[in-house]
């Protein structure tokens, strides 16, 4: 077929979604295109093999951000998944859903439809939490999530630091309220990582009314006029075209989702001319708004305590991977973030605005995030809900390449100051009594650091994104919104943009979950305007 109703183009955690539920009416014809191959890796699928699929160029495009001095010049990764399920494939598996004022503050921007208790429904629908559904959970969705299926005297001391502290401990971060310490829930399945590929487009790859083609690159949109009819596509050397009756929906991601915006002449005119691209519709906004987790670790050297550092070497990761291959247990099933943390950096605000991943492991920093021989513990810290904001813009008119991402970290007053406190109080909980057993020094950033001003520095040196970047195809009603609230692109018929770029901000925790409801809200408003 070249003809469908819907194109979706992006098979991650919100196009897989999409894909779901708009063929669902058995009348309607739908094409989701995939830039990358099916998901057979072997390590999409054991939860510590995100380790590897980090830097694997077969999965993951593997982009970098521009050198930035906020950053020391550094080139920081932006791991991006280029398989299908995208990056749901490749991340860490964390199931968090963020604050409620999140979503509260996005409906008192003007987005209609987007307050925590209008979204809630669809946080609902997509989960099958295994404690079972109750008023603020979801027991019946596709997507299974899950407690951790090990725990660790270490990390079970870490928790209990944090509450001696004065954090306090949450066993359901994603329920009444996200303050305080505990293991995180993830998307996985009897042990195996359920990405949205397996949890959505599995189910729905059967029906004859869904097309699905991987390693299809989309080239640019389709226009007459000011209606997007459809996608020119690359398949190897083969270029495609196919066409929608009803809407073209874009679904690649926060960072590729304006670039093929700009690369078919949606954007801001200076720059689309000055990158050789005929101007088809003017939006500012387009490629703006970034905004993306900046975390800084906190490490320990660790006694008295078996730590990952020597599970994953001889002779006791051959024991762990036996007890995955038999039970699917053990250390395999651990994610980037094992004990979660929510705080607040000062006593008066109102919800938590630090984040800490927790582990007993760790790593002196680097690319390939090789573990230390000896045993170690780790608090990685970051602000929440970042002011700090950057771009993504194309830097030529080639399909696929990769854009320039600046990202800005750390600009704003706001984020050094909450970043700051996050890593003294991280540094308070490894003086707690439950800790004491087992903490030897400080590694990293070590108790020379003292001054405010030398903690910024440390962060400025050794920091990273989480993978959250969210905002560049904002949603909202003013001139530099890209869509409105129900993601149709200002200006233009036939378009949504329905993935983490329509965040007006950015939500207070991981982006996945995030993404897989406004995909399935997305998913509703579709359908309900085309009835």
């Amino acid at each position: 077929m070249t003809e469908f109703d819907y194109i979706v183009i992006g098979a991650g955690s919100a196009g897989c979604v999409l894909a779901n539920r708009l063929s669902v009416p058995p009348m309607t014809r739908t094409l989701l295109l995939e830039a990358g191959g099916p998901d057979r890796n072997i390590w999409i699928h054991v939860p510590v093999g995100f380790t590897k699929t980090l830097n694997d160029p077969s999965v993951n495009w593997c982009f970098e951000t521009e050198p930035e001095p906020g950053t020391e010049n550094r080139k920081i990764p932006i791991p991006r998944g280029k398989v299908l399920g995208g990056s749901s494939s490749i991340n860490g598996m964390l199931y968090v859903r963020g604050q409620a004022q999140d979503y509260d503050t996005w409906a008192q921007m003007g987005n209609r439809g987007w307050s925590y208790d209008e979204v809630l429904p669809y946080f609902k629908m997509s989960e099958r939490f295994e404690r079972g559904g109750s008023d603020l959970r979801g027991g019946g969705g596709p997507m299974n999530v899950t407690d951790m299926r090990e725990s660790n005297k270490l990390l079970d001391a870490m928790i209990e630091a944090g509450g001696q502290a004065g954090h306090g401990i949450n066993p359901d971060y994603n329920g009444a309220k996200q303050d305080g310490f505990g293991y995180y829930q993830v998307t996985q399945k009897n042990g195996r990582r359920h990405s949205t590929a397996r949890a959505f487009l599995g189910p729905a790859s059967h029906r004859a009314n869904l097309q699905i083609e991987t390693n299809a690159v989309a080239a640019r949109l389709l226009m007459e006029g000011k209606r997007v009819v459809g996608v020119e596509y690359k398949v190897g050397e083969e270029t495609r075209q196919a066409r929608a009756g009803k809407e073209v929906i874009l679904s690649t991601g926060a960072v590729q989702s304006p670039q093929l915006l700009e690369l078919s002449g949606i954007g801001q005119p200076a720059l689309l001319k000055d990158r050789g691209i005929e101007v088809q519709h003017e939006l500012p906004g387009v490629g703006e708004n970034y905004r993306d987790h900046y975390m800084t670790r906190v490490n320990w050297r660790v006694r008295n305590a078996l730590t990952l550092n020597e599970q994953s070497r001889g002779w006791r990761l051959v024991l762990e991977v036996m007890k995955y291959g038999i039970a699917r247990r053990g250390m395999l099933t651990y994610t980037a973030g094992i004990v979660h943390g929510f705080v607040r950096s000062r006593p008066e605000l109102a919800t938590p605005d630090v984040q800490y991943h927790g582990a007993h492991a760790s790593h002196s920093g680097g690319k390939d995030r090789a573990l230390d021989i000896e045993p170690g513990m780790t608090m990685a810290a970051c602000q929440l809900r970042p002011e700090s904001r950057g771009s993504i813009h194309i830097r030529d008119g080639r399909p696929g390449s990769e854009p320039a991402i600046r990202p800005n970290f750390l600009a704003d007053e706001i984020d050094r100051a909450a970043l700051i406190a996050g890593l003294r109080i991280a540094r308070d909980i490894g003086t707690q009594p439950a800790l004491q057993p087992y903490l030897e020094f400080e590694m990293n950033p070590g108790l020379d650091v003292q001054s405010d001003d030398e903690f910024l520095s440390y962060a400025r040196e050794t920091g990273s994104t989480v993978y959250h970047p969210i905002g560049t195809c904002r949603m909202g009603q003013d001139a530099l919104a890209v869509v409105d609230d129900r993601l149709r692109v200002h200006g233009l018929e036939g378009l949504r943009v329905i993935d983490a770029s329509i965040m007006p901000t950015l939500v207070s925790g991981n982006t996945h979950a995030p993404t897989v409801m406004i995909a399935e809200k997305g998913a509703e408003m579709i359908l309900a305007d085309a009835r």
